[in-house]
């Protein structure tokens, strides 16, 4: 069977299926994709640009609250605090909305990036996940095994030289369990970029609802969407967590192995 006709009898199949047994009208929903595909484009993009400017603004914040930096880890404390304790919602609308009321900022270089909704989404995105980010990079360092840290300075590294190579491996490879946890939770975030008009996976299925005025086919879309964008994150880091902790799972394999020798 070839592919055109498969997929010639799946819609009939479904055509059938929707007009006849389901309250839910698939082919109406199958028949919009190129909205939910510009809608999965956005939110995938949203993500991976909060998550990476995220973690280029959380890592040398993280190190500082590990050091105690004098004043500037507790300046960094309050920033944490801020951008975790308050809804990101409400500083997505504070970028968007807020910022353009002076005219300061109208009148600046920034301006012709701070009017775009996707870039606003994009930095409340970024600061917010920062905030996460640094407490979870601080946690991965503080993990690291004090004897790691001593062992460099017994061999004469300096402490530059003892981070880069020795330390911050460490730590990222322990982080990136609670890394996969933030970028779902960011996934699911991202729904708000929908309220600044922009055509993320949920505002796609609000569109199709407003359209026809649906009940709830567009939100059953999104949701199957974000489950199956949350299915492909888990697998790509889940594999990401393998292969960079494979080294401890032979280790621990040696260490059972002695340990049924004697």
């Amino acid at each position: 069977m070839t592919l055109a006709a498969f997929f010639s009898g799946f819609m009939a199949w479904i055509t059938e299926f929707s007009s006849k047994s389901s309250p839910v009208d698939f082919v109406l929903i199958l028949s919009h994709w190129d909205i939910f595909l510009i809608g999965i484009k956005n939110t995938v993009l949203l993500v991976l640009v909060g998550l990476s400017f995220g973690a280029v603004i959380a890592l040398p914040m993280a190190i500082a609250r590990w050091k105690r930096v004098p004043f500037l880890a507790k300046a960094i404390g309050v920033f944490v605090y801020v951008f975790r304790g308050s809804p990101m919602l409400v500083q997505a609308y504070v970028f968007y909305y807020g910022l353009a009321q002076f005219e300061a900022v109208r009148n600046s270089f920034l301006w012709p990036v701070l009017r775009e909704p996707w870039w606003c989404a994009a930095i409340a995105f970024a600061i917010n996940s920062a905030a996460y980010q640094v407490e979870i990079f601080r946690g991965g360092l503080d993990s690291v095994p004090r004897g790691e840290i001593e062992a460099t300075a017994a061999i004469g590294m300096s402490q530059g030289s003892a981070l880069r190579h020795v330390i911050l491996p460490s730590a990222l490879r322990r982080c990136l369990p609670m890394i996969a946890n933030e970028s779902i939770f960011l996934l699911h975030g991202s729904a708000i970029a929908s309220m600044l008009t922009i055509t993320d996976v949920l505002g796609a299925g609000r569109k199709l609802n407003a359209q026809y005025y649906l009940a709830y086919e567009g939100f059953l879309a999104a949701t199957v969407i974000y489950m199956a964008l949350v299915f492909i994150i888990t697998r790509i880091l889940g594999w990401v967590e393998r292969r960079t902790l494979k080294h401890l799972a032979l280790q621990s394999m040696t260490t059972r192995e002695q340990t049924q020798m004697i």
